[in-house]
């Protein structure tokens, strides 16, 4: 890649001290997690490895949340950006436009080759927005009900709604109180009860959940009317920032017969397990059930533009029901973030990302596992495809060791491990109930010696913090 100089001639940029002095001045901070002090500060990107000011490669195992899914500076995806910028680079969502049409017409036709259902897309430009235009349809379809299921452990994003039914107090303590989700307990069974298998804890999450509707003193279903309370269940198949906990195999095929049962719709949010980071189109399709809506976003796009979208049974989002105006946004269905996103479902038809996400997520988890043999600090690791986890933990392989995660993500960002004569630093992120699980997120497209290396870093990196 070539260095270019971002800075107009005669204008002298602006160092990495002068830079954190403004971020500290005139920096909102309330959009920014600053995990490590000082926040670390990128020039440029390319494949899996970020670059600092001086040049050092940092390989990143989160790829922006699991929004870079095919690596940074993807050349096929960055050639349908410019493409569409030089052609329709702008238009009014009152308008149409092919890629838009042609986008909503490959994930609906997918969707009902996959699960038989019909249904429609309807775009918007970050997750935590679709996940209201999520909201917005249940509340129609269920004549205004605006109470929820949710997970203990589940994020849905930031804004009023999502917010509310994301578990975390801390996203809504200061801002009131309105419709909270009835957060329900998730199979997490590193940290279930001790002697039971992940099926079995899987199905006594489910027992303890049906036991809501044995009798209307349990507070969600009225048995003579035969109605429930709550309107949906948002569900993320595997949990992000929960930690990339991931259930049993038959645990939402039980849940969504209990489901259907009481009326009480099943809604995916896929914002950061789709698109193949767990070796399917969508993380559900592992689990056996079709959901009535679903909720994508981020690697759709590859992050290079905001997009994000809903996909729904045609029942509950045909413009008889849900007509138009029922939901907007200027930025909604752009035709730059509908274009490459639109490159990108080609591409998956083009590419086998099924077999190599399967394969190469199944060599890293089992290099996490022979780590897990050798380092006492890990007390738990897992993955689907290419979303793995590494819980640290003291000694004793159980109790959450938050200061020691955090302490590794700290000497991640020095950029002084190293491998084979060369110096590196790993880009990590930190999820889970505790605060302190490493959740692994690498681009699809990681080279086999980009793997060995990640895993020679992590290496590297449990025996520094023990």
């Amino acid at each position: 890649m070539l260095e270019r100089n971002p800075h107009p001639p005669g204008v002298e940029a602006a160092s990495e001290a002068e830079l954190l002095e403004l971020e500290r001045m005139y920096c909102s901070h309330g959009d920014t997690v600053h995990y490590s002090e000082p926040p670390k500060i990128f020039e440029r990107c390319e494949g899996s490895f970020l670059y600092d000011g001086k040049g050092r490669p940092y390989l990143d195992l989160q790829m922006w949340y699991s929004a870079v899914n095919f690596g940074y500076g993807n050349a096929r995806l960055n050639a349908a950006l410019k493409r569409q910028i030089d052609r329709l680079p702008q238009l009014a969502s009152q308008y149409l436009h092919r890629e838009k049409i042609e986008l909503a017409a490959w994930i609906a036709r997918r969707a009902e080759a996959t699960w038989g259902e019909k249904g429609r897309v309807h775009f918007n430009v970050g997750g935590s927005q679709a996940v209201e235009d999520a909201l917005k349809l249940v509340r129609n379809a269920k004549h205004g009900k605006g109470l929820m299921f949710a997970f203990e452990g589940g994020y849905h994003g930031r804004t009023l709604g999502a917010s509310a039914i994301t578990s975390s107090y801390r996203y809504r303590r200061r801002y009131g109180h309105f419709d909270r989700a009835q957060f329900v307990p998730f199979p997490y069974h590193f940290r279930g009860p001790k002697g039971m298998s992940k099926e079995e804890y899987g199905a006594h999450c489910i027992a303890q959940f049906a036991r809501l509707f044995e009798t209307e003193y349990y507070g969600v279903w009225d048995g003579k009317a035969k109605e429930a309370e709550f309107a949906a269940f948002f569900v993320e198949p595997i949990q992000g920032t929960g930690g990339y906990i991931i259930p049993p195999k038959n645990f939402f095929i039980d849940l969504k017969k209990v489901l259907d049962k009481y009326g009480i719709l099943l809604v995916v949010d896929e914002i950061q397990m789709g698109v193949y980071r767990t070796g399917k189109l969508w993380s559900i399709e592992h689990f056996g059930v079709t959901p009535d809506i679903l909720v994508f976003g981020k690697a759709i796009t590859n992050g290079l533009n905001p997009l994000s979208g809903v996909w729904a049974r045609e029942e509950l989002i045909s413009p008889q029901v849900f007509p138009p105006g029922s939901t907007h946004s200027t930025f909604a269905s752009n035709p730059l973030g509908t274009a490459v996103a639109l490159e990108t479902v080609r591409m998956l038809d083009d590419e086998d990302f099924e077999t190599s996400v399967m394969a190469k997520g199944a060599y890293l988890l089992n290099g996490l596992q022979d780590l897990k043999r050798r380092h006492k600090i890990i007390g738990d690791v897992d993955g689907l495809g290419m979303a793995l986890r590494i819980e640290i933990c003291a000694e004793d392989g159980f109790t959450p060791d938050k200061a020691k995660t955090d302490r590794m993500v700290d000497e991640a960002l020095k950029a002084d491990l190293e491998v084979d004569g060369k110096t590196y630093g790993l880009v990590l992120d930190i999820g889970g109930y505790y605060k302190n699980v490493i959740t692994l997120a690498p681009a699809l497209t990681i080279s086999q010696t980009e793997m060995d290396l990640a895993l020679n870093l992590l290496d590297r990196l449990f025996t520094r913090v023990r």
